[in-house]
C-alpha cells in the first residue's frame, strides 16, 4: 500500500479484502491522497470497505439453481428458457464465485459464444450462434445478477457496464399455404392440435401449453386467456379447425390441463416433436414462434384490418403489428382513399359552397389541372 504520483496527479495503491489490488486517482494533493489511503486502511480493517466483504461466497451454478427455484419458475412463463440459457452460461462461469465474475469475463463470454458453431455443418456452410441468442443469454445473466444484489448475495452487478450486441433487423418468417398443409400432415398425434392452435389463433407457446379446459367455451367458440404476456385478459375466437382439434383431445380425468402427459403434468418441452415434424415436412429455417407470425401474416394477406390483427395477437400497441403491413399492398391505398372520401363529404356539406355537382372536389381538382 502507498501513494504515488503520475502525470501531475497523486494515486493510492492498496489491496481489497478479496486479495485484488486497487488503485485510485485522488488529485494533485499528496496530503489528500495520504488521508484517503488512511481511511481505506481503517475501512478494510473494520470490514466495511465498499461492503466488499459482505459478498457471499456462493458459486455461479449454486446461485443459478436458487434463482430458478425462487424467481424464474414461480414468476416467469419463460422459465424453461432460463434453464436452457444457464446450460451455456455455466460452461463459462461454472465454479466461479459470483463476486469474482467481472465485466471483462462477460465480454469474453460474448466473444467466445459468437465463435461457436451450431447444428450440422454442411460442406462449405457454417452456422454460428446468433447475436440475438447471445443477447437473450446476457439478459438472463443480467436478471440473475440483479436478484443476487437484491437478495444481499452481491454488492454490485458486473453487467452494469456490459452492452448488448447490435442485432440485425427483426426476422419475419411465415409459412405459405402449401407449407401449412405439409407441416400438419407431418405432425404427430401429440403435436397436431398444438400446431393447429398456434396457426389459427396466434397464441404463444406458453399460452397454448398452459391452457386449461375451463378456459375454453365451446358454445361461444371463445378461448379466454387470463395470464398473458402483457398481463391483460384476452379472448381468442376459435374457428372450425381449432374447435375440432380440441374436441378430439382425450381429457385426463385427474387434471384440468389440456396438453399433458398420462400423469396430468403439462408438457414442458415440445422442441423435439416439433423439429421432427419440420424435418418430415422439409421445412427449414423455422421456429415454433414463427407459427404466430404465420397467423398474423396470413390474416393481413387476406385483407384483415391491422387493428383487428393487433387485438387478436394481443399487442399492446400497433407498432408491433405494423411489421406485417407490407404484406397488405392495399393498406396504404385504402388509407388515402378514405381521406379523399372524407374531404369529399365535407365539401358537399359546406353551406357556402353551391350544391351543384360541378362543385364536387373531384371536379374542381380536375378543372384546375386542365
Amino acid at each position: 500500500m502507498g501513494v504515488f504520483q503520475k502525470s501531475g496527479n497523486w494515486f493510492i495503491d492498496y489491496r481489497l479484502p478479496n486479495g485484488k489490488r486497487r488503485q485510485e486517482k485522488i488529485g494533485t494533493s499528496k496530503k489528500l491522497a495520504e488521508t484517503v489511503l488512511q481511511k481505506r486502511k481503517v475501512a478494510i480493517a473494520e470490514g466495511k470497505f465498499l461492503d466488499l466483504v459482505k459478498n457471499e461466497k456462493i458459486t455461479f451454478e449454486a446461485f443459478a439453481k436458487e434463482y430458478l427455484a425462487l424467481h424464474s419458475r414461480p414468476h416467469k412463463k419463460t422459465w424453461i428458457t432460463d434453464e436452457y440459457h444457464f446450460k451455456d452460461l455455466e460452461r463459462f462461469f461454472g465454479g466461479k464465485y459470483l463476486f469474482a465474475i467481472t465485466a471483462q469475463d462477460i465480454e469474453h463470454f460474448k466473444a467466445e459464444r459468437l465463435k461457436e458453431r451450431i447444428g450440422k455443418v454442411k460442406k462449405g456452410e457454417e452456422k454460428f450462434v446468433s447475436t440475438s441468442t447471445v443477447n437473450r443469454q446476457l439478459a438472463t445473466l443480467r436478471n440473475m445478477f440483479n436478484k443476487a444484489v437484491a437478495w444481499g448475495k452481491l454488492q454490485v452487478n458486473p453487467m452494469k457496464d456490459v452492452r448488448s450486441l447490435k442485432e440485425p433487423k427483426g426476422r419475419l418468417r411465415f409459412l405459405e399455404q402449401e407449407e401449412i398443409i405439409k407441416l400438419l400432415a407431418s405432425c404427430s398425434k401429440k403435436m397436431k392440435p398444438i400446431v393447429i392452435l398456434a396457426l389459427f389463433t396466434g397464441m404463444r407457446r406458453g399460452e397454448i401449453l398452459g391452457l386449461k379446459w375451463p378456459d375454453i367455451d365451446f358454445k361461444r367458440n371463445i378461448i379466454t386467456l387470463l395470464d398473458t404476456k402483457n398481463g391483460e385478459k384476452r379472448e381468442v375466437p376459435m374457428n372450425g379447425h381449432v374447435k375440432t382439434a380440441l374436441i378430439h383431445i382425450k381429457r385426463n380425468p385427474y387434471t384440468q390441463n389440456v396438453f399433458c402427459d398420462n400423469n396430468g403434468a403439462v408438457y414442458q418441452d415440445i422442441r423435439k416433436s416439433f423439429s421432427t415434424a419440420l424435418r418430415k415436412s422439409g421445412i427449414n429455417n423455422f421456429r415454433f414462434h414463427d407459427l404466430r407470425h404465420t397467423f398474423a401474416s396470413q390474416l393481413v394477406m387476406t385483407g384483415a384490418n391491422l387493428n383487428t390483427v393487433r387485438e387478436l395477437m394481443g399487442h399492446k400497441d400497433i407498432t408491433m403489428t405494423l411489421r406485417y403491413s407490407h404484406l397488405a399492398p392495399s393498406y396504404k391505398q385504402e388509407a388515402v382513399d378514405v381521406l379523399g372520401k372524407k374531404v369529399e363529404t365535407f365539401w358537399r356539406l359546406e353551406p357556402s359552397v353551391s350544391k351543384s355537382p360541378k362543385t364536387r372536389v373531384s371536379q374542381v381538382i380536375e378543372h384546375q389541372l386542365v
